[in-house]
């Protein structure tokens, strides 16, 4: 046995066959608008799944989350019932292990995450699309005030933190200025390998 055999014989096999669409970008740029249309227009394909993300804030109006406190959260996940976790803007986010249910059950998976995790679900999964939502920073800037979401801090330090993080490199990237319901066809078309 070649030593290169011997550490992929201890390396854990990457979940899957199913799709991960991971869906970033910055605060403003209508990721969950577009998540909300896209599974409106997937409703009927059971094949495509867009799990609840469980977040310790108030979810917004456009966003379908599930909200724990910030003590249910880490009880959570100590019982290891999360897939994924990562803490953004002072709250933590988790991803429930169902989605890995459903993975293995060849279903597409849709989710909304920190662009911080993206590195570590590709090596986890073995079927990941990195969809990048965003838009010009004067769009972004009045989206959030429009929002006026006290969770978010202050918007000059929201758009400084953008422009000084790290890009995971997307394989699709949709600037949503315009027509949401064009931009929500655009990731439909993603998520369906149209």
């Amino acid at each position: 046995m070649t030593e290169t055999t011997a550490i992929s014989a201890l390396s854990p096999a990457k979940i899957g066959p199913g799709r991960l669409v991971l869906v970033v970008g910055p605060s403003g740029a209508g990721k969950d608008a577009l998540l909300r249309l896209a599974r409106t227009g997937c409703v009927e394909n059971r094949d495509i799944v867009f799990p609840r993300r469980v977040v310790t804030r108030a979810a917004g109006p456009a966003e379908d989350n599930e909200q724990l406190s910030t003590d249910a959260f880490r009880q959570a996940l100590a019982c290891g019932d999360f897939a994924m976790h990562w803490e953004a803007h002072g709250h933590a986010y988790g991803l429930r292990r169902a989605m890995d249910d459903d993975l293995r059950a060849a279903r597409s998976v849709i989710v909304n995450v920190s662009r911080r995790v993206v590195d570590e679900m590709r090596r986890r999964y073995a079927n990941v699309v990195v969809v990048l939502i965003t838009a010009p920073p004067d769009v972004l800037a009045e989206r959030l005030r429009r929002r006026a979401r006290s969770s978010d801090g202050e918007i000059g330090d929201r758009l400084q933190r953008l422009a000084g993080e790290a890009q995971a490199e997307p394989d699709a990237t949709i600037v949503n200025v315009g027509n949401p319901e064009d931009h929500a066809r655009q990731l439909i078309g993603i998520i369906r390998c149209e």
